[in-house]
């Protein structure tokens, strides 16, 4: 499989300083401002018209192989029905890909190929059109562009930012990560999958036949600017894929115009959108390196088309039996090594042995980094939410210091929901159930375990439980009330030795760190104002599902 991770790159913008607008956006997500009330935005009608492409039936048409004929090895059908596809006769908020609020701002503009089942071209897809129509023809394919679909993912902002104001951008950076797992993991088994974070946004843009510019008006009904923040590659096995190249080509002349315009649209957006889609823009720029490094996906072995149907964010009620050590230290091995970019992982577990556990390099087990039960912090940290104190275990994707240069921050998030989205589809795969938790406040998980503050910030979450053994709670489980009173009960260790458990069973407590190993305890964070506590949308429609 194409690899072109370590492709020899000129001085990459990850290594320039942080600017002191990002530094003060971090900050303040971070921080325990509240965001502003702002009442639900109902989502936009899709904003292109015309009769679209049928996905479905087009995979044997003539012509539709890698080489002009035979059957398309790439059935695009297939692959975005697994992945973003919104479920038949359903209202849309509630799809197989998570998203912050059920508010899914992320678009797939499909940059094909040969040897794919629509005759090449570019196209706007749409997700909730999925199983009537609709794949939106937007313009030729360059002249001998490589087989293969190249999917460019956006984000439109308005709505999150509506409902989680200046903790939203955050929020778009995971959404768009999980959107790429959910790609990747759909891909065919005779494909191979490439994928990019770090691509310029102003290729990616041109590429996918967008305006540049975040702020530019535009008058289409539904329509609002899109930023591109990841692209993902699929390509029939044994074809050498320059992605970089591939990405490149698209983004020639644009020959396709864009739907005429109509009167009556919103030209102006509000100061707090219009921050977000510049932090984002400024976030993706990437002129040193235009192409990005693209990594391969791995898919975890039993992941199943079946597993992908099936995934679903879990209601909180679910989550409050532990997983076992070997499905624990699977998930933990699944989201390390996801991305090689990405952050680091560290479980939070209750039960008989409270701790945080990392994944024992070279080896089944876990290793403890803080005995303690760190949940009812978790749920101070986290928005307020208080069911993430009863949590079986609860994942976390850590790092992104304070002061990391833009391309980190925009690598850290993303590489964070894309690992997450693995995670959850492995999950679902063995069995478990699983909710993200994108919100965080106050979560320096360094200095609450007594490193240099700043440096080692949650960034994403991932709560996960077993089912209830028939008829009886699981052995050890207490709930914990994750009052804002409570304190926090970490110990740091300064070394242990790797729990090995029995597949099955919760960590156990057999083998305790010696007494001279522990730190002294750090203070707990400052609780967050209550305000933070309540949604920024408060008339959110029922049964939507949430991520705060």
């Amino acid at each position: 499989m194409p690899d072109t991770s370590s492709r020899t790159a000129a001085p990459e913008s990850g290594t320039r300083p942080a600017s002191g607008l990002l530094r003060r956006a971090l900050a303040d997500v971070r921080s325990s401002r509240a965001p502003g009330l702002a009442p639900y935005v109902p989502e936009r009608p899709f904003p292109r018209s015309g009769a679209g492409m049928p996905l479905a039936g087009c995979e044997a048409r003539p012509g539709a192989g890698p080489g002009g004929g035979g059957r398309a090895v790439i059935d695009l059908d297939r692959v975005l029905r697994l992945s973003l596809a919104a479920p038949a006769d359903t209202s849309g908020r509630l799809r197989p890909v998570p998203s912050a609020g059920a508010l899914h701002p992320v678009r797939a503009h499909l940059l094909i190929g040969p040897g794919c089942s629509l005759p090449p071209g570019r196209y706007a897809y749409d997700p909730r059109a999925h199983r009537a129509h609709r794949a939106h023809r937007r313009g030729p394919a360059p002249d001998g562009v490589s087989p293969g679909v190249l999917v460019v993912l956006t984000v439109a902002a308005s709505r999150t930012v509506a409902h989680y104001g200046h903790r939203a951008w955050p929020l778009l950076l995971l959404d768009t990560g999980h959107a790429a797992a959910a790609l990747a993991l759909a891909g065919p088994p005779a494909a191979d999958v490439l994928v990019c974070f770090d691509a310029d946004a102003a290729l990616l843009s041109a590429a996918a036949g967008l305006h540049a510019a975040p702020d530019r008006p535009d008058t289409r009904p539904g329509a609002e600017p899109e930023l591109p923040l990841a692209a993902v590659r699929l390509t029939p096995t044994g074809v050498t894929a320059d992605a970089p190249g591939t990405l490149t080509a698209w983004a020639g002349p644009i020959r396709a115009g864009t739907p005429s315009a109509r009167p009556g649209a919103e030209t102006a957006a509000p100061t707090e959108l219009a921050a977000a889609r510049n932090l984002l823009h400024h976030i993706a720029r990437a002129p040193e390196l235009p192409g990005g490094t693209w990594h391969p996906a791995p898919r975890p072995e039993p992941v199943t088309d079946g597993a992908l149907e099936k995934r679903r964010s879990a209601p909180p009620d679910d989550l409050t039996h532990p997983p076992g050590e070997d499905p624990l230290a699977r998930l933990l091995t699944t989201a390390r090594t996801a991305r090689p970019d990405g952050p680091a992982w560290t479980a939070a577990v209750g039960g008989d042995a409270p701790a945080l556990y990392a994944k024992a390099p070279g080896s089944r087990g876990l290793d403890v980094r803080a005995s303690g039960d760190a949940r009812p912090t978790l749920a101070r940290w986290a928005a307020g939410q208080q069911w993430i104190g009863g949590a079986g275990a609860v994942l976390l994707a850590h790092g992104c210091p304070g002061d990391a240069p833009a391309a980190a921050v925009r690598t850290c998030h993303l590489a964070a929901g894309y690992a997450a989205g693995a995670v959850q589809a492995h999950a679902t795969a063995l069995g478990l159930r699983s909710r993200p938790i994108g919100s965080w406040q106050r979560a320096d998980l360094g200095a609450a375990l007594g490193e240099a503050p700043g440096r080692d910030w949650i960034v994403h979450g991932l709560a996960v439980g077993a089912p209830p053994p028939p008829g009886r709670a699981a052995p050890g489980f207490v709930r914990h009330p994750p009052t804002a009173e409570r304190p926090a009960a970490l110990t740091p260790l300064a070394s242990t030795p790797p729990v090995t458990t029995a597949p099955g069973s919760t960590p156990s407590a057999s083998t305790p760190p010696a007494p001279e190993a522990r730190l002294p305890t750090p203070p707990a964070p400052t609780p967050p104002a209550t305000a933070t506590t309540t949604p920024a949308a408060p008339a959110t429609p029922p049964v939507e599902e949430e991520r705060p």
